[in-house]
């Protein structure tokens, strides 16, 4: 099972990930957000980093904005996790591979709302709804995957924390877990916002593995 660390913000916190078993490092570049990378890192700093798949998490930002941030960080992946419309999603993902982050409330149906994305991104993301954009740190309802054929590789998340290892090793029997792609950790893994528990993290790659 594949781990990416969303959220990084700290230079010696990036150039640990790959030793700790991750295999992406998220970084939001997403003003409003406690974790925002360029508040603490240049795009030099993060373009150097050669060990992981450099995740950028965007919100609402435009097209030249996140192609910009794609060349000056050599990110490998961007994700979208505002209210990018399926044409936008076609214009970055001409660029680079595109994940989609859907923010889902219980009543959610996960079919439909990843319908008019199936031919314009690469990859999606499940996570919590919740007030605002960006992760929650609550809980995301893996129920709501139940006879779900997500058709695309995708990555779960929404309140990851240590004590879920076994829980994921169960869900990853499901059918619906067939393209299950990687699990995003986040909060649940700091000791303060943008500040991770390296050794939570190491531990908890090692018990999904």
């Amino acid at each position: 099972m594949r781990l990416k660390v969303c959220g990084i913000t700290q230079e010696d916190q990036m150039a640990q990930l790959a030793d700790a078993g991750a295999t992406f490092g998220g970084f939001i570049f997403y003003p409003k957000s406690p974790r925002y990378v360029l508040r603490t890192m240049t795009t030099s700093q993060i373009k150097k980093e050669n060990n992981i798949n450099k995740v950028g998490v965007f919100v609402n930002a435009t097209v030249d904005e996140v192609l910009q941030m794609v060349d000056e960080c050599r990110l490998h992946i961007v994700q979208l996790h505002g209210d990018e419309t399926p044409k936008y999603c076609e214009k970055i993902a001409d660029y680079i591979s595109v994940v989609k982050a859907f923010r889902l409330s219980e009543t959610d149906n996960i079919g439909y709302r990843i319908q008019e994305y199936m031919n314009v991104c690469d990859m999606f993301m499940f996570d919590t709804e919740g007030v605002g954009y960006g992760g929650t740190g609550k809980k995301f309802n893996w129920d709501m995957l139940n006879d779900v054929v997500v058709g695309k590789p995708y990555f779960l998340s929404g309140g990851i924390e240590p004590g879920d290892a076994e829980k994921l090793k169960v869900f990853e029997q499901k059918p619906e877990a067939k393209a299950l792609f990687a699990v995003d950790i986040n909060s649940k893994f700091e000791i303060a916002p943008g500040i991770k528990d390296m050794e939570l993290i190491k531990k908890f790659a090692q018990e999904i593995k």
